[in-house]
Parts: structure tokens; sequence; C-alpha cells
């Protein structure tokens, strides 16, 4: 699966667009960059399995450049985005051999951890990109062609103030359910119920989409992120959208 961009040629990643004068452009992404350094286990794993899993950032930058390459096969894409360290990453992947599985974190920390946890699950389904993962929906990868696609306890941005940086937002939401197949759902988790309200209103009103809250998906281990939201009392919200 090659860029969908004209010509082959995708313009700049986040962090490397500039202004016309020549400055750093602000942009306002759905993450922030944090700490980069490795304890000794998640270094171990970055050594043994990086090469092979990890996705250079630079890499997409060059034309015809294809996921499907980089698993070594054709095979139903599953996109993950946000996997922290790994804990559902390595759990459904394993579950899923047949799948490719794209899992889009931006923590290093976050991804060394989860080399680990995935090779521990005996799974070598799984790549990980840590290009800005809205960026590469839009110009890496196909309309229609993502068969599942997966959103655990995303960044809640809970200071009203931050809220314009959240994942799910209409313009967002349309792009990603353009990128899903036919049928595809896409499954979200969150512990902040102001957040699932936004979901739930996003996703109503985008047409190509249709859902709603669930029951806890059973298939989804308890992560980190969930143990902390249930240790706080928040009620935690499953949803699932399937694209029509």
């Amino acid at each position: 699966m090659s860029h969908p961009s004209k010509g082959g040629v995708t313009p700049a990643r986040p962090h490397h667009k500039l202004t016309d004068d020549g400055r750093r452009l602000r942009e306002v992404l759905t993450y922030s960059r944090r700490g980069s350094r490795f304890t000794p286990k998640q270094q171990a794993a970055w050594d043994a399995y990086a090469e092979q899993w990890v996705i250079p950032d630079e890499a997409v930058d060059v034309p015809g450049f294809s996921f499907a390459e980089r698993f070594g096969r054709e095979a139903p894409l599953i996109v993950e985005i946000g996997g922290g360290v790994g804990e559902a990453t390595a759990a459904l992947a394993a579950a899923r051999p047949s799948s490719n599985i794209l899992a889009l974190e931006v923590w290093l920390p976050g991804v060394a951890e989860s080399l680990g946890r995935v090779a521990e699950a005996g799974a070598t389904n799984v790549r990980f990109c840590g290009v800005d993962a809205i960026w590469t929906l839009e110009h890496l990868i196909a309309p229609d062609s993502i068969s599942e696609l997966w959103t655990f306890f995303p960044d809640p941005w809970h200071k009203t103030r931050h809220h314009k940086r959240r994942l799910v937002n209409p313009e967002y939401a349309a792009m990603i359910a353009s990128r899903l197949a036919p049928g595809a759902a896409w499954r979200l988790a969150t512990d902040w119920a102001d957040y699932a309200e936004q979901m739930i209103e996003v996703l109503d009103a985008e047409p190509r989409l249709e859902g709603g809250v669930v029951e806890r998906w059973s298939e989804r281990p308890v992560t980190k992120f969930e143990r902390k939201g249930l240790a706080k009392e928040r009620t935690i919200t499953d949803l699932v959208y399937r694209r029509v």
C-alpha cells in the first residue's frame, strides 16, 4: 500500500513543517513529546527487535513507501493509535496472526516496552511507527483499506483549552472514517466521561459511521491506563463504530 498522495510524494511530517521565512511551524497536535530515557529492560527489547519491527520515521518520506513491504506480506491491516506500553497490542496481535498490526505510538520508551511484550506474546505481525497518527492515516494509508482501528485511552487533554488537541473531533473523524474499509470497526475506550460524550457526539454525526456505546470488549486486556482510571473510580466507556 503506497502513498495515496499525488505523485507519490508526501507533504512534510509534523515537526518538519516550516514557515515561509524558515522558522519551525507551531502545530496543534494530538499528543506531546514525552521523555525518551529507556529502562535497561526497554533498552534490551529495543536492541533485540527495533531493527526488525520499528519503521524509522524517515523511511516514510521515501516515494513509494509501502507498509505491506515492511510487513513482508499483503494482509488485512489493523491500525492501533496510541498503544502505550503494548499491553493490548501484544495480546490482540497474538490472537490475529493473519492480520498486519500497525501500532502508531510516538513515545519511544512505550514502543521499546511494547517490543518486549509483543515478542513475549509470540507475535511477529506488528510494526511500530512513531510518525504522527493523523498525518500517517491521511498520507500513507489508502481510503477504504483498514480492516479495524483501535483507539484505547487516547490522551484526554482534559483542560478545556486543550480540547482542540483531542484525537476525536469532526475533522479527524471524517478522515479516519474514510480510511476504514466498508464494515470495518473503529473500537474506542476512554475513562474520561466528558471525552466519551464528545466521542459519541462526533462519531454519531459522522455520516460514514454508525454505532455507539457497547459492553466492555472482552478481548481487550485491562491496561495500565484502565487500571489508573478504575483506581480513581472513573467509568470506563467502550464504543464501537462501523464504516457504512
